[in-house]
Order: C-alpha cells, then sequence, then structure tokens
C-alpha cells in the first residue's frame, strides 16, 4: 500500500508506468491478429501436439504468438540475435569495438546496425517460417478433424508472409525502445517477461485439459514447490554479491580536510542478470529456421538439439557459462573502474592504484561469475529436468521462472531508484526495511 501512496506522489514516475503498461497492451493486442493466408486453428493444433519441443519454446517466448500464427510470431528474438551478432563482431571487428569506445554517439551507431541486423534475420526466418507452414498439411487439430495451415501456397503468400512478420517485428523493436526510454524497466525484457506470464493460464488449462480433470496433488504439489524453492534461489543470488573495500584518500581544500571515508565496491555474483538464458535459448531455436530452409544436415542438428535432450541441455548449460562470462566482460571494464578510482583518489587496501587495482578487480570479478553462472545453468536446467520427470506437459521451465523473476527485481530495482533520487523514505513505511536517500547514500564502511 504505501508502494502505491509513493508512486502516487511523483507524476513521472506514474507517467512511465502508464506508458509501459499501455505499450505491452498494444503489443498484447497485436498477438491475436492473424498472418495473413493462415489457419490459426490448425496451428494451434500443432503446436499442442509438438509438446514442449523447439515449437514450444518458441511459442513461449512469444507470447503464444506463434500458435496464433499473429504478425507478432517472431517475437523479439531476431533483435536479440542481432545484438549477439554486434556484441560478438566488437571483440573481434576493430570499427564497432571503436565505436563503443566514442560513449553515447557511437551506442547510437551500435544500436542503428543492431535494427538494420533485425530487420535482415526477420526476413531470413520469416522466409523460413512460410516455408515450414507450406509443408504442415493434412494436420490434426480436433476430433477427427484435419487441416493445412496454408490456403494457397506459393510465392504470393511467402512474400506476404515476409512482409507481415518483418513488419511485426520491427514494431514489437519499436516498442521494446520506446519502454526502455520513456517507461519503466527494460522494455525488451519485459516483452519477453510479458509473452511468458500470460502463458501461465493456458499452460495450466492444457494440464487440466490433458488430464481430464483428474488432477494429481502430489504431482502438483512437488511441482509448485519445486517452483517456489527455484524462486526463492534467484532472489537470493540476484541480490548476492561480492564487496570490496574501498579507501578514499584525504585532501585539503582551503582550510577544510575532505576524504578519509570507506565504502565497497559492489560486484554483483550475476552481473549478466536474465541475459545469457536469453542469448542461448535464441541461438538453440536456429536450427529449427536452417531446417525448414532445407539446409543440408540441419534436420539432424534440429534432431539433435531436442529440448530435454541431453546433448541440448549440456549445450544450453555451455552456452549459459559462456554467455555470463562474455556479457559480463563487455558490460563491466575493470581498467575503467581502476582508473576512476585512481581519478577519484581512491584505492583498495594492500592494492596499488591503476593496473594492479584493474587486475585484482578482474581476478574477483572472474570468480564471482564462475559462481553466477554455475547457478544460471542450474536454474535454467534442473527445474526443466525434473518437469520431464513429472511430465507436465507445458513448458514452464527454469528459463522462464528466471527470466519472470530477475525483470521482476531490474523493474523495481528501477522503481526504487526513482523514488530514491526524489528522497523518499520506502516502500513500505517507516518500520519496514528503508531505501535510503541521497544523504544516507553517503559512502561508509556500512554501506553496501
Amino acid at each position: 500500500m504505501s508502494l502505491l501512496q509513493n508512486i502516487g506522489k511523483l507524476a513521472d514516475l506514474r507517467r512511465r508506468i502508464f506508458f509501459t503498461i499501455g505499450m505491452l497492451a498494444i503489443y498484447r493486442l497485436g498477438v491475436f491478429v492473424t498472418t495473413p493466408g493462415v489457419d490459426r486453428r490448425v496451428m494451434q493444433g500443432h503446436v499442442a501436439n509438438a509438446g514442449s519441443g523447439i515449437l514450444g519454446v518458441v511459442n513461449l517466448f512469444s507470447g503464444g504468438a506463434l500458435e496464433k500464427l499473429s504478425i507478432f510470431a517472431l517475437g523479439i528474438m531476431p533483435y536479440i540475435s542481432a545484438s549477439i551478432i554486434l556484441q560478438l563482431l566488437g571483440m573481434v571487428f576493430k570499427p564497432i569495438e571503436e565505436l563503443r569506445k566514442e560513449g553515447e554517439q557511437g551506442q547510437r551507431k551500435i544500436n542503428q546496425y543492431t535494427r538494420y541486423g533485425t530487420i535482415l534475420l526477420s526476413m531470413f526466418q520469416a522466409f523460413g517460417i512460410a516455408a515450414y507452414l507450406e509443408s504442415l498439411t493434412n494436420v490434426p487439430f480436433g476430433a477427427g478433424l484435419t487441416g493445412n495451415v496454408v490456403g494457397h501456397p506459393g510465392w504470393g503468400f511467402k512474400l506476404l508472409t515476409i512482409l507481415t512478420l518483418t513488419t511485426g517485428t520491427a514494431f514489437v523493436m519499436w516498442i521494446g525502445e520506446q519502454i526502455t526510454e520513456r517507461g519503466i524497466g527494460n522494455g525488451i525484457s519485459l516483452i519477453i517477461f510479458i509473452g511468458i506470464v500470460t502463458d501461465i493460464p493456458d499452460a495450466m488449462n492444457r494440464y487440466y485439459q490433458t488430464n481430464e480433470g483428474n488432477l494429481q496433488p502430489l504431482t502438483i504439489f512437488a511441482v509448485l514447490t519445486i517452483i517456489l524453492l527455484t524462486v526463492a534461489t534467484i532472489v537470493f543470488f540476484e541480490r548476492g554479491q561480492r564487496k570490496i573495500p574501498i579507501q578514499y584518500s584525504r585532501r585539503q581544500v582551503g582550510r577544510r580536510i575532505y576524504g578519509g571515508q570507506q565504502a565497497h565496491l559492489p560486484l554483483r555474483v550475476n552481473t549478466a542478470g536474465t541475459i545469457p538464458p536469453i542469448f542461448a535459448s535464441s541461438l538453440l531455436m536456429f536450427p529449427s529456421t536452417l531446417a525448414n530452409l532445407n539446409v543440408p544436415g540441419a534436420n539432424k542438428l534440429q534432431q539433435m538439439l531436442s529440448p530435454g535432450d541431453w546433448a541440448f541441455n549440456a549445450l544450453y548449460v555451455g552456452l549459459i557459462i559462456f554467455f555470463c562470462y562474455f556479457y559480463t566482460a563487455v558490460t563491466f571494464q575493470p581498467i575503467d573502474v581502476a582508473d576512476n578510482l585512481k581519478k577519484q583518489q581512491a584505492f583498495i587496501p594492500g592494492i596499488r592504484p591503476g593496473k594492479k587495482t584493474a587486475e585484482y578487480i578482474d581476478r574477483v570479478l572472474t570468480r564471482i561469475t564462475l559462481g553466477g553462472s554455475l547457478y544460471v545453468a542450474a536454474v535454467c536446467v534442473i527445474p526443466t529436468i525434473v518437469q520431464e520427470y513429472f511430465r507436465v506437459p507445458f513448458y514452464f521451465g527454469g528459463t522462464s521462472i528466471m527470466i519472470v523473476v530477475g525483470v521482476a527485481l531490474d523493474t523495481v530495482q528501477q522503481v526504487e531508484s526513482h523514488l530514491i533520487t526524489r528522497n523518499y523514505e520506502g516502500l513500505s513505511g517507516a518500520r519496514a526495511t528503508k531505501i535510503r536517500g541521497r544523504r544516507d547514500l553517503e559512502p561508509t564502511s556500512e554501506d553496501a
């Protein structure tokens, strides 16, 4: 209640929240707009028969847009794939690396290149989806009913599908950027978040229908217990930090002496957040697109990478660990942090300023990232394995829980930041945990 009262006192924060809700509502409305030339009922039957395979994963991240053959069927995955490619190029292609060092102006150019890459990938994937849809004939979608997904296949349908799905992805990308700039939270993450959350009631309904109303209380209790334990684990690790002590040198300005204070440099256990499982899932979906285009060897690769198999889980864990390190290396630069500490006349006790400080921070960050990457991999894979054991007929595993909880925590943290900057005491009143104001944020030995 106090949270709502504090939010109500800030007109700017209210506008941001309502803007975010409005943009997400527009996105959800677009999910129900069907791509021209396809039969939604037949496709829904096909996705339901596919279960928790790769189609189930794609349908989950698109918020059910795939099974409805929506104009947003590609979702935000082409944008994520383009971001991965640009960030990888930044490590091996010098012009991209130089743009990244130019600050805000360089980042704008990189964002523009990411948009161009998103359009190209969307056209490529849309063509693959069109070819795949045309191959779906005599698909069972009801009691003894079969049908074709595409009524009039041909190049006319392919071109129309490419135009529709590419435009839909571009619009979703624009919605995400608008939310990030003018709303609250990360727009791309919130789009995936809302897609997963809105699929929960439908998943529960499918589970009920599959068991014909004969629910298994022990199975439901076990699954709910696993979900609650996973959520608790995520919250614990996402709040976990390694605090490096920092000492500020004393300096005299006129007759006054400043500095000599102690603070901490907080390093998160999971610096990359929810990005690694999203990136890894996006890459693992790519073989299905190649298979739809009849690329030699793609069908065999797709069969090997079926969700739930040991090969899929092993590769998934490897990609998560890689992206944890990769994204941390991209977003956190120990050399820059060491230079900033040196400029502020601050140092880590027992460590020389400059290069030695950067090496120390990098060493500490590498160690905690190992623990963070193993935690992310375990959270994303173990619930899925247990889910396969209990035969729960909907895909809501560790990856989706990780994304939902992580995005929720990040969004709440942004709301708290808005409240802090306006010197509000807390979200739950004076008796509950307080959010420190600006005066309370001065570095001391007890601060985080």
